[in-house]
């Protein structure tokens, strides 16, 4: 489920991190669904569980878990309110990509097809569009 690189220069958390948001934003891991356990996943990956601890307090920070004491840390069911201002810089940061992309070149039609494509891994394939 997870392919961390020991060799890289990213640290582990972060590349955990990657993964787990990865995971939630295709729907692997579904709303309020229970994340592993900090001590079953540190064993699992064979890494200290400060770090997969250190990866979910990250998570939580950025809105894609939630924890509840006793209990574990939980998938964050997205909802419309909390998401307006991260969906604005977003298309900030979206905008400036798209036209730095045409500046070196790229065509409409192309980045089209990307976004056709990102469309397709976050519906699973799926487009009924």
């Amino acid at each position: 489920m997870f392919d961390l690189d020991i060799r890289s220069r990213k640290p582990i958390y972060e590349q955990l991190v990657e993964k787990l948001k990865e995971l939630i934003i295709h729907e692997v891991f579904q709303a309020d669904q229970q994340l592993p356990s900090v001590r079953l996943l540190a064993k699992e990956l064979t890494i200290n569980p400060n770090t997969i601890q250190k990866a979910y307090r990250e998570l939580e920070n950025q809105g894609y878990i939630y924890s509840v004491p006793g209990k574990g840390s939980f998938v964050t069911p997205q909802s419309v309110t909390s998401n307006n201002e991260k969906v604005k810089k977003m298309k900030e940061e979206l905008v400036k990509l798209i036209s730095e992309a045409m500046y070196l070149g790229l065509k409409k039609e192309e980045i089209l097809s990307l976004i056709t494509e990102a469309e397709q891994t976050v519906k699973g394939g799926d487009n009924s569009d």
